[in-house]
């Protein structure tokens, strides 16, 4: 498995994107400090997930960034990215692994702690808490975890944890203090004005957060 600088990992989103590209967002985060990029677009064609996904291949590759897909397993074999990341509802993290190989990285989303348990059996690399407190990204999301539930699933597992849903500057340190090994944000930075300083304001408190664990 590659190992991946744990920290910031951002999603993007095109319709929060505010009229700028996955490719635009992706350079402006990395710039900020992100070290994980998922791209993440329920919309666009399959054609067009290559299209963009080779574009930001290429990026991340440059910049020493860790690439993922969302949901598409093909797509991320197809673009050479790093890893997937795959929900409840998509490819079982099982089969997952099947097709991406050893090398690759496969993140599973967990609600709970039989989640993410079954995730880190069935070969996941990460599990993401999902989400750790309400997000309008995913209206139809689970009901939070909040941070308890979060410190539950940090407990169970031995692989990183990552938090997400509802994330922001306001909040990121209260879940690395819970035990996460990363914060993955969508709105926080890709709706942002400014998305690089967004980023580095969430790196930075990250890293403080982190620091106090030690």
């Amino acid at each position: 498995m590659k190992a991946l600088d744990w920290g910031l990992y951002v999603i993007t989103d095109a319709k929060l994107a505010r009229g700028r590209s996955h490719l635009e967002v992706a350079r402006a985060a990395i710039a900020g400090g992100a070290s994980v990029f998922q791209l993440r677009d329920k919309e666009a064609s399959t054609r067009q997930l290559v299209e963009i996904g080779l574009k930001l291949r290429e990026l991340t590759r440059e910049l020493g960034v860790t690439f993922i897909i969302n949901d598409r397993v093909d797509v991320a074999l197809v673009v050479e990215a790093d890893g997937v990341h795959v929900g409840q509802d998509d490819m079982p993290a099982k089969f997952a692994r099947k097709l991406m190989g050893p090398d690759k990285i496969v993140g599973v989303s967990a609600g709970s702690v039989a989640e993410a348990v079954q995730a880190e059996a069935d070969g996941a690399d990460y599990v993401s808490a999902s989400p750790v407190f309400a997000t309008p990204t995913k209206p139809d999301a689970p009901p939070p975890t909040g941070l308890e539930g979060l410190r539950a699933i940090a407990a169970a597992v031995r692989v990183p944890v990552i938090a997400i849903g509802g994330i922001n500057a306001s909040n990121v340190e209260e879940v690395i203090a819970a035990g996460a090994d990363a914060a993955a944000v969508v709105s926080a930075v890709v709706s942002a004005e400014g998305i690089e300083e967004a980023a580095r304001e969430l790196v930075s408190k990250i890293r403080a957060a982190k620091a106090k664990r030690l």
